[in-house]
């Protein structure tokens, strides 16, 4: 599929972490906002453990202005906050978190609301993932309820229905929508470069379980060596992208399983 012409319209990406849009779909976003679209990312957690050899506050801050840096490389026209610990959503209430996107969703009235897929196939393995994606789900719904959350309406926020619904994840169970991003792969590349706090972790963990299995993994302990793991990063985009492009027959792509209208588009007319 073409990515549309967003003349201005929201898209509100929810995100469990930083790291997350550009390695999921980097290539969508920064079509987007080369056709126009306004894309507000939020950021559910401050990624407050995700590194190696550094503190808690460093890490807080080294991730947040890394998320930054990748989501101007996107063209992201806004980042939200929320702040929660990562990496222990699972002991978060899904409704207080479930509230918090219904504000979003009825401040930035987007015409579509993006996050992980809560059927991925086989599940995803990580519960952040899980927790963001289901209360996303919901969310969906009940944004357009007057009776849930009528305290938003105090604030002049009104219900609001998404004409879109866009899931990706690690592996969909029913793929809807194939984006083409070759024209924007080097764009996802550099945005997910920005990430080096979090792949310099990613690249401890690829080593200590390669050392389990009495292996060597050459290219995560040259990024540690190096504190640079942008030839690992790039690596690791290009071959996934330009793998889902091949079962298309397309240089670079990305999957999603989109909802249109629920499902109801035969109702519609212009």
């Amino acid at each position: 599929m073409k990515i549309e012409k967003g003349e201005g319209r929201t898209i509100l990406l929810v995100s469990p972490h930083a790291d997350d849009p550009a390695f999921f779909l980097g290539g969508t976003i920064a079509l987007w906002a080369e056709m126009g679209w306004r894309v507000v990312c939020v950021r559910v957690t401050d990624d407050r453990w995700d590194s190696h050899g550094l503190t808690e506050a460093q890490t807080i801050m080294n991730n947040t202005e890394q998320f930054q840096a990748a989501a101007s490389v996107l063209g992201i026209s806004e980042i939200v906050e929320l702040g929660y610990n990562t990496d222990v959503l699972g002991d978060v209430s899904e409704v207080a978190l479930r509230e918090k996107i219904i504000r979003m969703i009825r401040t930035y009235k987007p015409y579509a609301l993006v996050s992980f897929d809560p059927f991925s196939m086989y599940g995803e393995d990580n519960e952040d993932h899980l927790v963001v994606a289901k209360a996303c789900n919901e969310a969906f719904w009940t944004s357009q309820f007057d009776l849930h959350h009528p305290e938003h309406f105090a604030n002049g926020l009104e219900p609001h229905g998404c004409f879109e619904r866009w899931y990706f994840g690690r592996r969909l169970t029913e793929i809807t929508h194939v984006v083409d991003v070759s024209s924007v792969l080097d764009k996802k590349v550099r945005a997910a470069q920005c990430h080096v706090t979090m792949m310099l972790n990613y690249a401890n963990q690829l080593v200590m379980q390669a050392r389990t299995g009495g292996k060597k993994a050459p290219l995560a302990e040259d990024a540690l060596r190096s504190g640079d793991p942008s030839r690992m990063i790039d690596l690791f985009i290009r071959r996934g992208s330009q793998g889902t492009g091949a079962r298309y027959d397309l240089e670079a792509a990305e999957e999603f399983r989109i909802i249109r209208f629920g499902g109801l588009s035969a109702l519609l007319e212009d």
